[in-house]
């Protein structure tokens, strides 16, 4: 159990540091196999769908956990590394900043 643990927990550190080198605001990801990214001004559902659409990557909006959770998308770290590292790829592809 602990190494499955630790797995989820390296992933969501990937994640996490990803989106951190991207220049997002990010939160969770250390207590919990959960990454939410910040996207100031955006509604989660369009941001949700466009990276849907731009990413073939499926998150969740921020708003379906209440008002403090708009503006966010939350990433999951349950996932193969394989997977997790494709996820990057196609994230930094789309949303890497300069």
């Amino acid at each position: 159990m602990n190494g499955l643990v630790s797995f989820y927990q390296e992933n969501a550190k990937i994640l996490k540091t990803t989106f951190q080198e991207m220049g997002f605001k990010v939160y969770g990801g250390e207590d919990a196999p959960y990454v939410w990214v910040g996207f100031p001004g955006k509604p989660s559902w369009d941001v949700f769908a466009e990276i849907l659409e731009k990413c073939n990557i499926v998150t969740t909006p921020g708003s379906g956990f209440g008002p403090a959770g708009e503006g966010f998308v939350r990433a999951s770290a349950f996932g193969s590394r394989d997977n997790i590292m494709e996820a990057v790829r196609r994230f930094k592809e789309v949303y890497g900043r300069k």
